[in-house]
Formats: structure tokens, C-alpha cells, sequence
């Protein structure tokens, strides 16, 4: 049985809803990370093979975890570079198109917009209100190479099903990319069920890891299609053969893995990971759907106005609101002066609970309110 208040001991007067940005680490992850440091000062790299062991262990977490072979999973340094990967990997033309959404973070929106002097074009969808899906898919027309889209939009917290999508984009023979950032540890995610060809996130949010360390799935048939541009030693088959002098990229998705990986944000996002797997993702959703509807229902109660949406099949972890009457940097520094850990995005303030989110830390919110 774990002890979640043992795991997140957070100090009483931090009222911590804000796991959408950067969330605290568990206690068995900082423990990982000491005792990480302390075999550096004793040990230096002496047991290198249980360091590589531990690695291995991380990429089986993270194929668990949206259920792929962990072959397929390459560990980059964030989101952005994944998304970079693919932008620059892909062999584009003039009259290209990219389909997006209107309300993506700039990580899954720059490196399309970037693609423009190729002759590349970004399309945005609106992907407020119902339909979102089916507008996603009208919208993908001749000359469309990719529809990159996030499951959970970071501002309002809409989350997409994107199964539908992702079989329109697979029957067209149109690429499809996730960034999945705002839905891994969050909510269960399945690749091969929603024809993700990438999908791309960092550790640090849901999944309760550090910063500098993400997820990078490539289904290997998508895989083919991309380029590599980095080069190093540790991208090709027989990496540990130091003095080979004929070489070929991996076969796996660690072709993309250039150099030297980082062991001390993989040992920590391997712990964290552990606590997921102990209690299982249906668990970890239930939990967390509890504790949104709870926090949304009593916003509404509250006279706010939500701008998350009404129907909890499309939401994650978010709940963004307004005060009639009050600016949201405002509504934010006054919760930020009584010891709330949230943000201001989506046009309002976005709160952000996790599974293990004490209910007294809601309502002790709601009462600054």
C-alpha cells in the first residue's frame, strides 16, 4: 500500500495546484537522486552497467506507460527537441500542410510555423466546443503530411479523442504526432489505439519527474521516414564498440540519441514512474477525475467562470476559471499571496491538482476565493 502523504510531504502552507507546469517530485524520487549523488562521491561511475540497467528499466516504464515496445522509445532532453526532430527529419516539399490546433503551446506550434520558407503551411483548427474532432478531420486535404495536435491543451484543459483522428490520418497516409505532455501520468494513454505514429513529452509534469528529460515514440514505420541529423556515439548499432570504423544508426528509436544519456534525471524519472506503475493508471485517472470534478463544481458554485469544459470526458487534470469582475493576474496573486501554486493561462487562471492532491488544499483555495 503507498503512502501518498509519506510520498508528497509538501509543507502546510504551500496549496500546491499546479501540475501542469512543473510538479514536486515524490519522496522516492529525491531519494533515487541522493542516492544517485552519493555513489557519484564514492563510487564515481564504477557500476556504469547498473546505471545502463536502470536506463533500460526507464524505457520498459515508458513503453508501460503508453503501451509500445520500449525499442520504439528514445529519451531526448523535452518536448520541443522531439518536436524538432520530426520537423526537421521529414523530407517536405513546397504546398506541404501541417495541421494543428488554434490553442497550441508554442513548443507544438513553432517548429511547423518555422517549416514556412520550404513552402510548408500550418493550418489551425478550432478545437473548441463538440466537433473538434470532426473539424480536425475535415481539415486535413491535399497536400497534408502531418497533423500534430496535443491531447490536453495546456490553457483551458480540453482533451481531444484522438482515436478518431488518428485512424482518418492513418487510412490518408498523413503522419500523426501527439504531444502528449499535458496526458502522460495524468490520464492512461494508449499509442497504437489512437494510430499515434509520435509522441512526444517531457517528464516533468504529470509524470513527476524532473526537468530535462522526455519521452520520444516513434512508430518504426514512421521512424523510416525521418532523417537523422545529430551524430554520435551513442546513435549507431554496437555503440560500445568504441574503435569500429564502419557504423549504421540503430535500428531503434535511439538513433535519435546522439551522446551520452542523462543518468541523474533518468534515475529520478524511473523512480517516479515506479510510484504509476504500483498503483495503476485507472487508479491514478480515477483519483484525479475526483478531485477536477470536485474543483470545478465548486468554482461553479463559487460564481466563477469556467473555461475548462462542462463535460468530463474532456477534461484531464486542468480546470481554468475567471472571477466576474476581477483580472486573472489578479484572482492569481491573491491566491499566490495565501500560499496557491497555479498559473495564469487560457485566458484565466489554471489550476491543476494530481491524484494525491489533498482535498483540504482545494478547499482552503476555494476559501480565497
Amino acid at each position: 500500500m503507498v503512502d501518498l502523504k509519506a510520498e508528497f510531504p509538501l509543507r502546510d502552507d504551500v496549496l500546491y495546484l499546479n501540475h501542469a507546469a512543473v510538479a514536486p517530485w515524490p519522496r522516492r524520487t529525491r531519494d533515487a537522486v541522493v542516492a544517485f549523488a552519493d555513489q557519484n562521491i564514492h563510487l564515481g561511475a564504477r557500476d556504469y552497467p547498473q546505471w545502463l540497467a536502470v536506463e533500460a528499466r526507464l524505457r520498459e516504464r515508458l513503453g508501460w506507460l503508453i503501451n509500445a515496445d520500449p525499442a520504439d522509445v528514445a529519451l531526448l532532453k523535452n518536448t520541443s527537441e522531439g518536436l524538432s526532430v520530426i520537423a526537421e527529419g521529414l523530407d517536405w516539399r513546397p504546398g506541404d500542410r501541417v495541421v494543428i490546433s488554434d490553442q497550441e503551446f508554442p513548443s507544438n506550434r513553432i517548429p511547423w510555423q518555422a517549416l514556412a520558407d520550404r513552402g510548408v503551411d500550418v493550418v489551425e483548427v478550432d478545437v473548441s466546443g463538440e466537433g473538434a474532432e470532426q473539424r480536425v478531420i475535415d481539415a486535413i486535404g491535399e497536400g497534408t503530411r502531418l497533423v500534430s495536435l496535443s491531447s490536453v491543451q495546456y490553457g483551458g484543459g480540453i482533451r481531444l479523442d484522438l482515436a478518431p483522428i488518428g485512424r482518418a490520418c492513418r487510412e490518408r497516409g498523413v503522419l500523426f504526432c501527439v504531444d502528449a505532455i499535458q496526458s502522460l501520468g495524468a490520464v492512461a494513454f494508449d499509442a497504437a489505439a489512437c494510430c499515434a505514429d509520435f509522441v512526444v513529452a517531457d517528464g516533468h509534469k504529470w509524470m513527476l519527474g524532473p526537468e530535462g528529460l522526455a519521452l520520444f515514440y516513434a512508430r518504426p514505420a514512421a521512424r523510416e521516414q525521418l532523417a537523422v541529423h545529430q551524430y554520435g556515439w551513442h546513435m549507431i548499432e554496437a555503440a560500445g564498440d568504441y574503435t569500429r570504423k564502419d557504423w549504421r544508426v540503430a535500428e531503434g528509436a535511439t538513433r535519435f540519441e546522439c551522446g551520452s544519456p542523462n543518468m541523474l534525471a533518468t534515475h529520478a524519472l524511473d523512480a517516479s514512474l515506479s510510484l504509476f506503475q504500483e498503483l495503476g493508471m485507472d487508479t491514478v485517472e480515477t483519483a484525479l477525475r475526483e478531485r477536477v470534478t470536485w474543483l470545478y463544481d465548486g468554482l461553479a458554485a463559487r460564481g466563477a467562470e469556467l473555461l475548462s469544459p462542462a463535460d468530463p470526458a474532456r477534461r484531464a487534470g486542468i480546470v481554468t476559471f475567471r472571477l466576474p469582475d476581477e483580472a486573472p493576474a489578479d484572482t492569481r496573486a491573491r491566491l499566490q499571496a495565501g500560499g496557491v501554486v497555479c498559473a495564469e493561462r487560457g485566458g484565466g487562471v489554471r489550476l491543476s491538482p494530481h491524484f494525491h492532491t489533498d482535498y483540504s488544499v482545494m478547499e482552503r483555495t476555494l476559501t480565497l476565493l
